[in-house]
């Protein structure tokens, strides 16, 4: 009990002690378990102040299963990487035991000993800033200039209206106005506000890493949020560090730590000189386990990481033009108003104007001066309101709320979207670089076929004990991956998909007992796999008879080039001639043909003095080695891949496949998907390897890169080199990567699409749009979204423009030639609301069809504004302009009614169009405007509260808009006007339109 008190002592003792003291407490406790059961089973009760229960009672609360160790020293050990306090605390496994966890087999992982370490040493989260709130929102909508003069004028109008008519009857002109900015600003801040939240959701998702820990003796995927102190994590290229911690072990780990101290060199991590590990940093060759010390706030990362806030302000390029767009319109809408306010002025001031009575208002000293200021407030919120009118200020939004819209649809389509950017152009997407593994085909591996010299073996015991043995050596020993087996005696392989397959088969196949080998074999050096190398290989020495052996395994051609010698199916070594070499050649390229990916697996036995000798250089010897077996791998392509690739090529994308695999296999699956013809045979230009592209001229390069369909055998530069020409040669490229060595290509390509399963956390990092299920499927489903969006983008314009120059022209018009506004203040922010929110919901969220994958893709140097777009929004605001400026000047005599039922006969007509030419905005070219139209509920939702607020405002809120009552027979005849619409969009789409852009000067 005295060693158990004195704990801290125990730590600057050797780490036999700690084992002492570790065995100690659990045999205590085992013996504690033992009589609390003994007591339980014999219904006893035992005296509560019995010594040794209380002395033993560790678990009283959360933090005494740790009292023997400090946090705050562990999270310094780790951040001022302090190697004496390490010793001090008894190295690596001394504070592994310390943190009561085993090495090898991990912590417990029940939920009491997470919840206690939770408890103890806080959880790997970290505060996130607060988020915007709905406040914050309204008053960025506040900020708006034309909002600001809007509100001055409804002040100052209703305070000279209270002044001069009274509370009950004044308020109406001001208070109309500031009831309808109201309701503008609330939309515009709780669209805002619902995007920010959406973004908020989105980042937590895509901040939710999968990460690989031991517990239980079982290797497991959890949460990133799930890692606790004392978890073992298995670490791997690609990987991003999840918390603190120390090495524990592995080969050749090479850590990025430039996200922490901004240095670009790789960092090595080893047992001896440095085993500290960052959270945050990320794994950029090697593999190793490593041991957690710290998490969440306790880290640099996590306190690094809380004061950020994601940007959620980000703009796209096609914003960037719409606000270009809009700020022309602005400024012809700017004029508009300040020709209006001129002559609406001059008119007053001259005695050209009358009342209601008929009486001038104007009659120099005589008028009050209330009435003065009361008539140019009103006529400066005419103006203003005019302005607001004019400015599209709805195109920012519908961008927002169709970008918005667009990525919670891709996240149930199995795309998250990293940057907005993306959304738009994949819809401009010429060209897309898919990979093979898992894209095109299932990723699920499995081994057919396997070659002992020139036989294919397909009975295990026809293997010679002596091959047999290299076969389960170069598998157990040279893998990622981990073989688990549970009570029941069920197996679970993890790893890469590859190392899965060849390890079920050799567990399976060959009964290969993965511990005993890994018991009975020391691992000296280890050459990790990446896709530049394409294998892998490890130096290690035998306990039995202390010989030290090279195995090596990887792409069956390049392992077969480091060969001199093979073992035929007796067992024997025989030498590797030109004619067998080309006979194993053929063998690689029969196995390819049938779309096996090709591994092969070669050995060779190192002598103690070459050993020795090589030591220093840290390099596996990779000639004059002995081929041990060839396997062929199976990965059936995905169903609906073809249909999915010809889609693409339907819509004039064109699809590139950019694979590791031999050049035979890269055919065979490219022809199954669809991406080669049966007809292209090898010879011709659609099929290359790697390094001949590489060493093309850059004018070769950019000659022939059109041509290429497959690239095979390619590395990250090769994929790099062809997406910098393909950008070179005008295409918008989208590229599919999921290694860390993807990372520039997905930089370079101007939408980078990565792995959500296979990809690693550099590659995700480094993408814009993540692909959830790895399926090209969902690659062709964002390409459709991209469109979508654009399109829909295009219907709002059309239908705003429409708008636009029908207000402004009548307004102006009727101005000039009679000195008075049809629209008031109010009915024309009530247009706006209409136009810009409503309108942009109606239209923005339109979902993809299938005529957006029979055009070609759209050039992002384009106009926004098509010939066609041009052809149906002057229609459509010619018609308008012709029959409200005939109601304005005609209204009276035609209907027989006085000027106020003809100013709401104006009002109601100009909105019902508005109604009417929404339907027509549904399709731009298409004559059936109807079709699919119930599968849009918000469209068909904004019309109907778009008609029955009109009504209302009509029928019921006269005094606020403006308006009188109509009649049956009045409604009748403004919805007839409002649906000639219809019978005009329909004439007006058989009318041929020229390719050569309109207006072409106008660069939005």
């Amino acid at each position: 009990m005295a060693a158990l008190q004195n704990v801290p002592a125990i730590l600057r003792q050797p780490i036999k002690r700690w084992r002492l003291a570790f065995t100690t407490i659990y045999f205590s406790r085992t013996l504690r378990s033992l009589l609390h059961d003994s007591a339980s089973n014999n219904s006893i009760k035992l005296p509560s102040s019995t010594p040794p229960f209380v002395a033993l009672d560790v678990n009283a609360d959360a933090g005494a299963e740790f009292s023997n160790i400090d946090q705050t020293s562990l999270a310094t050990l780790v951040k001022e990487k302090n190697l004496d306090q390490l010793l001090e605390f008894g190295g690596v496994e001394g504070v592994a035991i310390a943190l009561r966890s085993d090495v090898r087999n991990g912590i417990h992982g029940a939920a009491k000993d997470v919840g206690q370490r939770q408890a103890t040493f806080g959880s790997n989260t970290y505060p996130r800033p607060p988020t915007k709130s709905f406040f914050h929102f309204v008053v960025e909508a506040f900020k708006d200039l034309t909002i600001l003069v809007l509100l001055v004028c409804a002040t100052l109008s209703l305070c000279f209206g209270i002044k001069e008519h009274g509370l009950k009857e004044g308020w109406y002109d001001g208070g109309s106005i500031l009831v309808a900015v109201f309701l503008v600003i609330s939309v515009s801040a709780v669209s805002n506000y619902r995007q920010n939240k959406q973004f908020d959701k989105l980042s937590k998702v895509s901040n939710n890493i999968l990460v690989n820990v031991v517990r239980n003796e079982r290797c497991q995927q959890i949460s990133i949020f799930e890692v606790v102190v004392g978890d073992i994590v298995c670490l791997r290229i690609g990987d991003q560090v999840p918390a603190d911690g120390l090495f524990l072990d592995g080969h050749s780990l090479q850590v990025d730590e430039s996200s922490i101290t901004g240095e670009s060199e790789n960092v090595e991590v080893n047992a001896s000189r440095n085993p500290f590990l960052f959270s945050g940093t990320k794994v950029a060759d090697g593999y190793g386990r490593m041991v957690v010390t710290a998490v969440g706030m306790n880290t640099t990362w996590g306190q690094m990481m809380s004061t950020i806030s994601r940007d959620t302000n980000e703009q796209t390029p096609l914003q960037a033009r719409l606000n270009k767009l809009t700020s022309s319109i602005g400024k012809i809408g700017l004029t508009v108003a300040f020709l209006v306010l001129v002559v609406l002025l001059v008119r007053y001031f001259t005695g050209n104007t009358k009342d209601e009575n008929g009486n001038t208002e104007f009659n120099g000293s005589k008028t009050k001066s209330d009435d003065v200021v009361n008539a140019v407030v009103g006529i400066i919120a005419s103006a203003v309101s005019i302005l607001v009118m004019s400015i599209p200020e709805g195109l920012p939004l519908a961008v927002t709320l169709t970008l918005a819209y667009s990525m919670k649809r891709m996240m149930a389509d199995q795309a998250m979207v990293r940057k907005l950017s993306a959304c738009e152009t994949m819809g401009s997407a010429t060209t897309i670089c898919t990979d093979k593994t898992g894209t095109l085909t299932l990723n699920q591996m499995k081994v057919t076929k396997f070659w002992l010299g020139k036989d294919s073996i397909e009975d295990s015991s026809s293997i010679a004990p002596n091959v047999l043995k290299l076969i389960q050596h170069g598998v157990a020993l040279n893998t990622t991956g981990t073989i688990y087996r549970d009570t029941t005696g069920k197996l679970d392989f993890s790893g890469s998909p590859t190392e899965k397959a060849i390890l079920s088969w050799c567990v399976l196949e060959l009964g290969m007992d993965m511990e005993i080998l890994k018991h009975n074999c020391t691992i000296l050096h280890v050459e990790a796999f990446n896709s530049e190398k394409k294998r892998s290989g490890i130096l290690m020495r035998k306990k039995t008879d202390n010989t030290i052996h090279v195995h090596w395994k990887g792409a069956a051609e390049m392992i077969l080039a480091m060969c001199s010698s093979y073992y035929d199916a007796s067992g024997r070594m025989t030498d590797l001639n030109a004619a067998e070499r080309m006979g194993f050649e053929q063998i690689i390229q029969g196995m390819a043909a049938t779309s096996l990916r090709c591994i092969a697996f070669a050995h060779k036995q190192i002598p103690e003095e070459e050993h020795e000798t090589g030591q220093s250089r840290k390099k596996i010897e990779e000639d004059r080695l002995t081929l041990i077996g060839l396997m062929g791998i199976k990965d059936p392509c995905r169903p609906g891949v073809r249909k999915a690739v010809e889609e693409c090529q339907h819509a004039g994308v064109n699809i590139k496949m950019i694979t590791g695999d031999n050049v035979f296999t890269a055919r065979a699956i490219a022809t199954e998907c669809g991406i080669l013809k049966a007809d292209q045979n090898m010879n011709s230009e659609a099929v290359i390897e790697g390094e001949v592209f590489r060493k093309y001229t850059p004018n070769e390069r950019m000659e022939k890169v059109e041509k290429i369909c497959v690239m095979a055998r390619s590395s990250p530069f090769d994929k790099l080199l062809m997406i910098q020409c393909l950008k070179r040669k005008g295409h918008v490229v989208a590229v599919t990567g999921d290694g860390t060595n993807d990372a520039p290509a997905l930089k370079e390509a101007d939408i980078g699409l990565s792995m959500g399963i296979q990809g690693t956390e550099v590659a995700k990092e480094s993408s814009d749009i993540i692909i959830l299920d790895d399926n090209f499927a969902s690659v062709v489903m964002v390409l459709r979204w991209g469109r979508c969006v654009y399109n829909n983008i295009q219907k709002f314009i059309q239908f705003q423009l429409t708008v636009n120059l029908a207000a402004l022209a009548i307004n102006f018009v009727a101005v000039v030639s009679a000195g008075e506004v049809p629209l008031t203040a109010v009915q024309l922010l009530w247009v706006n609301l209409i136009m810009d929110t409503l309108g942009a919901l109606a239209l923005a969220t339109e979902q993809p069809t299938k005529e957006l994958m029979e055009k070609q893709p759209v050039g992002q140097e384009e106009p926004l504004i098509t010939n066609i777009m041009w052809r149906n929004l002057l229609a459509q605001a010619l018609y308008q302009i012709s029959v409200l400026l005939t109601l304005q000047f005609k209204g009276g005599s035609i209907f027989g009614v006085q000027d106020k039922i003809k100013s709401t006969l104006i009002f109601n007509t100009f909105v019902l169009c508005q109604v009417f030419n929404e339907f027509n905005a549904r399709k731009l070219e298409k004559k059936n405007i109807f079709k699919g139209i119930h599968k849009n509920k918000l469209f068909l939702g904004v019309i109907g509260i778009t008609v029955i607020l009109q009504v209302v405002m009509v029928e019921f809120l006269n005094k606020f808009a403006d308006t009188e009552r109509l009649d049956r027979g009045q409604w009748e005849a403004c919805i007839a006007i409002a649906a000639m619409s219809w019978p005009i969009g329909l004439v007006v789409k058989c009318i041929p339109v020229s390719k050569k852009p309109f207006l072409r000067y106008l660069k939005w």
